[in-house]
């Protein structure tokens, strides 16, 4: 564990160490004080420590520098601080948060269940069958919501693939240059479809595309393949730039094709 967090003094030592790294060179230990939460004495008796133990230098009356020694003391702390903190928020908080699931089948409290993804959806199924598990905290029938912690394992899921498909804008147009024909055979092959552009819209409509929202397309496509959904999102040529940057943002690989 970090120094930082194992004693009060190396703790105090690194927030005024910080205080000063922050201010220097001038510096007033009575704002330190108020910073930290202790008193100018025992802030005065710190930097006289810190100033033999080279990690502070004084260039005057009340105006000191952290040396090199002092900044690499504080990035050791400081990185070591960061990885307590990775581990306690990605680990730790992670196996103890409470996420709520689909029950595949009757579920009880205290109960043991098999966690998975299908249809973009969390579901849980009583008994230690998968590589991903965690332990029923409510008691639920088949096809309703329980809630889940104690998650261990990695839940196997392949991420989902995203296909733009352009449509001219109305002034060059519209919906009525699409292949409707092309256009309905692309979106039935996905799990979810957006669309972007009022001229997207309307050749989905015309191609009778059940949509799934037109606000927030990219995003939404980009969360469906995070989940393993397959994707399309129909867009016109001048509002396709704001879906793949929503991709690209995501890290999410997808294709453009024209309708």
């Amino acid at each position: 564990m970090t120094g930082a967090l194992e004693d009060k003094r190396t703790a105090t030592r690194f927030r005024i160490l910080a205080e000063i790294a922050d201010r220097q060179p001038a510096v007033s230990q009575r704002e330190i004080a108020e910073a930290v939460g202790v008193t100018s004495q025992a802030v005065s008796e710190y930097i006289r420590d810190l100033v033999e133990d080279n990690l502070v230098e004084k260039e005057g009356q009340s105006r000191y520098r952290v040396t090199k020694e002092g900044v690499d003391w504080l990035f050791q702390e400081a990185r070591d601080l960061q990885r307590f903190a990775e581990h306690v928020t990605d680990d730790v908080l992670e196996s103890v948060n409470e996420d709520a699931y689909i029950a595949t089948d009757d579920v009880s409290a205290g109960e043991t269940v098999t966690l998975s993804i299908q249809d973009g959806l969390l579901h849980a199924e009583p008994g230690e069958t998968g590589p991903a598990i965690g332990v029923a905290t409510t008691d639920a029938e088949a096809g309703e919501d329980v809630s889940v912690t104690g998650f261990e394992g990695v839940i196997e899921m392949d991420p989902g693939a995203v296909n733009v498909l352009q449509i001219h804008p109305a002034r060059l147009g519209g919906s009525a240059e699409a292949n409707l024909d092309e256009l309905a055979a692309r979106c039935d092959e996905a799990d979810i479809v957006t669309a972007s552009g009022v001229e997207a819209v309307v050749a989905c409509r015309h191609a009778d595309v059940d949509l799934a929202t037109w606000f927030a397309p990219g995003e939404v496509a980009a969360d469906a393949a995070a989940r393993g959904l397959d994707a399309v999102v129909v867009a016109s040529t001048d509002a396709s730039g704001r879906v793949t940057d929503a991709l690209r943002d995501a890290g999410v690989m997808f294709e453009v094709t024209e309708a």
